[in-house]
Parts: C-alpha cells; sequence; structure tokens
C-alpha cells in the first residue's frame, strides 16, 4: 500500500449549522488533490472525529471515495477505546469503499502492550484492508512501544504507522526492526525532513492543507540531494506549522482555509472557532511563509 510523500488528515467541511457540508467537502477534496496531497486520511482528530457520529463517518466515507473517485487512496479513521464497535466502523468502512483504515492507539483506557497489540490485531484481521497504526500518546494517554510496533508489522495487512510520539529515537527503533514494506510517517509536521533522514516515508500532515506543494518540494529537495534547500524550507514550514497548531486542531486550519476561499466552516463544540487576535496572528504567519517561500527558487 503506498500512501505517498504527504498524505493529509482531512478537515470535515461544515455549513453554518455544524452539519456535513458535501459541496464543501469537495471543494476541499479538489484542492488538496491539486495542491500536493498525496492521499487522505478521514475522520481523523483533525476531521473532528470525536464529535462525529459513526453514520455520519460513514456517510463521510462513501461521500469522499466518491469525489475521489481513484485519484488518491482514501484512508478512514475507524479507531476507537472499544475494538468491537472499531471492527464494526472498519468493516462499513470497507463497504463504502476506502483503501486503507487508520486505527488510533485506544484513548481512555490505558491498555497494556499485550492489550494493544490484541486489539490492533483484532480489527485488522477481521477488516482485511491495509492498516495505519496511529501512535499519539499525547491524546490517547498510552505510549505504543517500538517493540511492540514491530511485533505487529509482522501482520501482514498491518503495513505502517503514523508515529506522532514525537520522539525520532523511537522511530529509528521502528525503523531498524521493521523490513522495507513497512513504512513509518510523521505525525508531526515539524518532524517530517528528520524522519526522511532517518529513513521515514513522508508525513500524515495537517500544514499540508495550506502548504502541501512546498511539503512536496522540501521532500523532493531531501530525495535529490538537495539538502541545503530542504532544510530552508523546513525552516519556513516550522513557524507555519506552530500557527497551525497554537490553538487546538482543526481551528487554525479551518481559518487559515476559509481565508484562502476554501470553506470550512467552523468547528463544533467542545472546541471553540479563533478569536480576532488569534486569527491575526495566525493569518500574519500564513502570509509571512508565503512572501519567504516566494523568494526559494
Amino acid at each position: 500500500m503506498n500512501f505517498g510523500r504527504v498524505s493529509t488528515a482531512m478537515a470535515t467541511p461544515f455549513d453554518q449549522y455544524n452539519h456535513i457540508d458535501y459541496s464543501r467537502l469537495e471543494n476541499l477534496i479538489n484542492h488538496l488533490i491539486d495542491n500536493g496531497t498525496d492521499s487522505l486520511v478521514v475522520a481523523g482528530t483533525t476531521g473532528e472525529s470525536p464529535t462525529l457520529s459513526s453514520k455520519e463517518k460513514i456517510e463521510l466515507f462513501k461521500a469522499t471515495v466518491d469525489i475521489v473517485n481513484g485519484r488518491v487512496p482514501v484512508v478512514a479513521g475507524t479507531g476507537t477505546n472499544n475494538t468491537e464497535s472499531s471492527i464494526s466502523l472498519s468493516l462499513a468502512a470497507k463497504d463504502a469503499g476506502v483503501d486503507a483504515i487508520m486505527l488510533v492507539a485506544p484513548y481512555y483506557s490505558k491498555p497494556s502492550q499485550a492489550g494493544l497489540k490484541k486489539h490492533f490485531e483484532e480489527i485488522a484481521n477481521h477488516a482485511g484492508l491495509p492498516v495505519m497504526i496511529y501512535n499519539i500518546p499525547g491524546r490517547s494517554a498510552v505510549n505504543i512501544e517500538p517493540e511492540t510496533i514491530i511485533e505487529l508489522s509482522k501482520v501482514p495487512n498491518i503495513v505502517a504507522v503514523k508515529e506522532a510520539s514525537g520522539s525520532l529515537d523511537q522511530m529509528t527503533e521502528i525503523i531498524a526492526g521493521t523490513d522495507d514494506q513497512f513504512s513509518v510517517y510523521s505525525g508531526d509536521d515539524g518532524l517530517t525532513l528528520p524522519l526522511l533522514s532517518i529513513g521515514g516515508a513522508g508525513v500524515v500532515s495537517v500544514t499540508s492543507h495550506v502548504a502541501g506543494n512546498e511539503m512536496q518540494k522540501m521532500i523532493s529537495c531531501f530525495l535529490n540531494g538537495e539538502l541545503s534547500k530542504a532544510a530552508s524550507i523546513h525552516q519556513l514550514l516550522l513557524p507555519l506549522t506552530r500557527a497551525l497548531f497554537a490553538q487546538p486542531s482543526p481551528s487554525p486550519v479551518k481559518s487559515a482555509l476559509n481565508h484562502q476561499g476554501i470553506l470550512c466552516g467552523g468547528v463544533r463544540l467542545p472546541l471553540v472557532e479563533l478569536d480576532q487576535n488569534e486569527e491575526i496572528e495566525l493569518l500574519n504567519a500564513v502570509s509571512h511563509f508565503q512572501t519567504a517561500m516566494s523568494r526559494i527558487s
């Protein structure tokens, strides 16, 4: 399964009533595919999955598959802290025609490593789709240890991990302990270039909503040996990424997209939209990034 170099964890567009807006969804998907996105993750954290009902998620999977129409792989976020519910949602996603599923570490429950391993194995075996595991201890309160990921990589359809532990040491252990068919993606935009340097595959990104082509350019420069230029782009992307995460995501990225005319609406509670000062700071960061990037040939 090839997720590409830049996979976008897609925001879920809402209308003025905070219902999913499928017209805006089509515009957003086309924008992302036209601007550097190699694959789409639907109903992940950036897609406000905690506030989406199972029915909404399934409808969102179906609509995304229809709109994408085979142009890029569609990855459905089907992981929960309930193994049986995750299996059911994964099977529904399969019926909707998605190409793969993403399974987050079970949040709140804080299972042992043995429990994590069994959880992911059960879902993978039932779903029969390529699986990307999502390790994000800052949100799930449990870290999937490298040894566990290495063991899970032996399950035939567990093919990748989105690593958001922030630990390059942990990522290095996983890369060293898995075969070349298993891919390690950064779950932190700011670690994309460092991860590439130790053998990682790419990034599952939020920043790519507004800087997908620039992220692709950075990666291409690195792969082509233009290390200084890759580093320069990385240095410009970092403050943009920080601005996009200065407030709880996806409030900033939705604000940036709305400002660019890619309408995504607001966010559902308990998230709130940016206030005026926060929005000014964000838009200044976007403007500064675009101006600085224009100087890099």
